[in-house]
């Protein structure tokens, strides 16, 4: 079902994700065409919760496969249900004749789907969201290929496995890695950074509802500015909407009237001892002024 870049727009915004226009098209392309979608961008922009609403947006189950390194084969596509395969062959036994061929201990109901199976066994598209893809090792990712190109996993012991439906699939990577050229030409591909005052301004409005209009542009403000200093971690959208909801919770209506409260509460958007003393050595009084 052909999808408009509107329609994706409302779904999204539906869904409690700001997306652009750009964004917004970017993810209709992957509904009309079928294409995986590669995004990255520094953690806490938003990936993976783009993915989220993605799901929520349509109705969709969200399958997730968290990479890492070693990951493997057992962890992400299938593995054998050991323990009920033995049990078949011992009540064979039991009952004096042997399973008549390979086939009756591997078949499909010994067979345990993990996300990537899960994801094309689904009757309605999925949304199979592959988070982290650069922690994964190459190896892996070569592993992906025939997933991302074809739809399809090969099980030796079974045969080819095609999809039922073609789920809807999210790459996010926050670049510690390059990824291969042959993994990038499967995809389409958007590069998200931090929004800026006016879409993190409207994130805040959206997800902390009731929060009082002057104090969320102040916590806005005052995060962009921490963006654009020299940090270890950066503060992302989620942690701007920790601050955010646990100042409304303490009814501060000012920033620059509550320093104390700003300092205490730093513990929802610096996250590295670090950060925090480089905040408290010389950066507060420029934030806040900043703000002011």
């Amino acid at each position: 079902m052909q999808r408009t870049i509107e329609d994706v727009h409302d779904r999204l915004n539906a869904a409690g994700y700001v997306a652009d226009t750009t964004l917004a098209t970017t993810l209709s392309l992957l509904l009309q065409l079928e294409r995986p979608l590669l995004i990255e961008g520094d953690a806490g922009v938003g990936k993976t919760e783009l993915a989220k609403a993605l799901a929520r947006g349509f109705d969709s189950r969200l399958i997730r496969l968290q990479c890492y390194e070693g990951l493997d084969t057992a962890t992400a596509v299938y593995e054998w249900n050991y323990p009920h395969q033995l049990l078949a062959i011992k009540l064979h036994e039991s009952a004096d004749h042997a399973p008549s061929s390979e086939d009756d201990i591997f078949s499909e109901r010994f067979l345990l789907a993990r996300p990537l199976l899960q994801a094309i066994q689904e009757t309605r598209p999925a949304v199979l969201l592959i988070d982290e893809i650069d922690r994964a090792d190459e190896a892996f990712e070569a592993y992906l290929l025939e997933v991302l190109s074809d739809f399809q996993i090969s099980i030796p012991e079974i045969g080819t496995v095609k999809a039922r439906s073609i789920p809807r699939v999210v790459l996010t990577s926050n670049s510690t890695r390059e990824l291969s050229d042959a993994l990038r030409r499967r995809c389409l591909y958007h590069y998200l950074d931090y929004p800026d005052m006016e879409k993190e301004l409207s994130i805040v409005h959206r997800r902390v509802p009731g929060i009082e209009g002057n104090l969320a542009r102040q916590i806005v403000g005052f995060v962009q500015s921490l963006r654009q200093r020299e940090l270890r971690k950066r503060p992302g959208i989620a942690e701007t909407l920790d601050w955010a909801s646990a100042l409304s919770t303490l009814e501060v209506r000012s920033l620059v009237e509550a320093p104390e409260l700003v300092e205490n509460t730093l513990a929802c958007l610096l996250k590295t001892e670090e950060d925090l003393k480089a905040y408290r050595e010389g950066a507060a009084r420029e934030v806040l002024a900043a703000i002011a």
